[in-house]
């Protein structure tokens, strides 16, 4: 499914994050938003699973406006990971996973059996089916953010929005999550990814294309390759960047030092 967002602006509190963003996801690729702190990537997140309203502009899954879809048709065609899920869930991990087959339910919204074999497929993939009986409160920030991951991936969507996905994950966890992102179910099926990450190595090595946000607006966006340049990378981020291609991926990677000080 593509995802295309147009002329996006947002703001929040009379105050304008956001400005007239537009990009192109198109069907099963993942694209990167990278940028300094406070660049406004999880607030277009936000906007993009319907967390806000747009000020302007829109966001359409195959030409059909997002913001004006049904609640729960819209969250059978997109699943969303919050940067911080803002709750503490005082449910087992089998729960909070089954919560994402809700879009899919009718009647007393009890999990079908079809549900439950969903749930479970989805906490293998993030390697936390040892977890399902366990407390969600109980658990670990890594643990916990598996079990999100998997509650998204039990929604079955076409587009998947994650906000730091890697969050609280060791460098292992981290590799994992982002090749079944990238690389789909067991049949090969994957979903359109937008993903916010502040790994900019992560980043080059997983996305297919790049938006570096800088101050609401979209400063340069393309290819890992193309994107990543020392120049910009002094420009936006305010860093020295070496630039070496991975021996195995061929991804660029970046290795960064101080800029140095200005001269007076």
């Amino acid at each position: 499914m593509r995802l295309d967002i147009t002329g996006l602006s947002v703001e929040v509190a009379g105050t304008r994050l956001v400005h007239d963003i537009t990009l192109r996801a198109a069907s099963g690729r993942v694209v990167g938003l990278v940028g300094p702190n406070g660049s406004g990537k999880s607030t277009l997140l936000r906007c993009v699973y319907r967390a806000l309203p747009p000020a302007a502009g829109a966001v359409r899954l195959d030409g059909a406006d997002l913001h004006a879809m049904d609640a729960r048709a819209g969250a059978r065609l997109l699943a969303a990971l919050p940067q911080e899920s803002g709750t503490e869930f005082d449910f087992t991990v089998a729960e909070v996973v089954a919560m994402g087959r809700l879009p899919h339910q009718r009647g007393t919204g009890r999990p079908s059996a079809a549900d439950t074999a969903v749930c479970a497929r989805a906490l293998a993939r993030v390697g936390a089916a040892h977890l399902a009986g366990r407390g969600f409160p109980g658990l670990s920030g890594g643990e916990k953010q598996r079990v999100l991951i998997a509650r998204a991936l039990a929604q079955e969507p076409r587009v998947l929005v994650l906000d730091e996905p890697t969050n609280h994950l060791d460098i292992a966890q981290q590799l994992a999550v982002l090749a079944l992102v990238r690389d789909g179910d067991a049949a090969g099926a994957r979903p359109t990814v937008l993903t916010a990450l502040h790994d900019l190595n992560l980043a080059a090595r997983y996305c297919d294309e790049l938006h570096v946000l800088s101050r609401g607006r979209i400063a340069a966006a393309g290819p890992p390759y193309d994107v990543l340049t020392p120049e910009l990378l002094a420009e936006v981020f305010g860093v020295r960047a070496h630039r070496v291609r991975h021996p195995e991926s061929g991804a660029v990677q970046l290795l960064f030092d101080r800029l140095p000080p200005a001269s007076s």
